[in-house]
């Protein structure tokens, strides 16, 4: 497993927002989180290359 270093005081904030949420660890919730933002700029680049391709065969301008 990867490590990484956040600034203390944003680790604190996100420990405060995982116990909060219900999450079992602060690994957990910065986990959901990241994979979240990446399914977002996954599923844009989709769209994206869906859209171009639409384009190209003149179905959108």
């Amino acid at each position: 497993m990867a490590k990484i270093k956040i600034d203390s005081s944003l680790f604190n904030r996100a420990k405060g927002a995982a116990e909060a949420a219900g999450y079992s660890s602060v690994e957990e919730f910065i986990t959901h989180i990241i994979e979240t933002e990446l399914s977002k700029h996954e599923s844009s680049d989709a769209d994206e290359k869906v859209a171009d391709q639409l384009r190209g065969l003149g179905y959108i301008e």
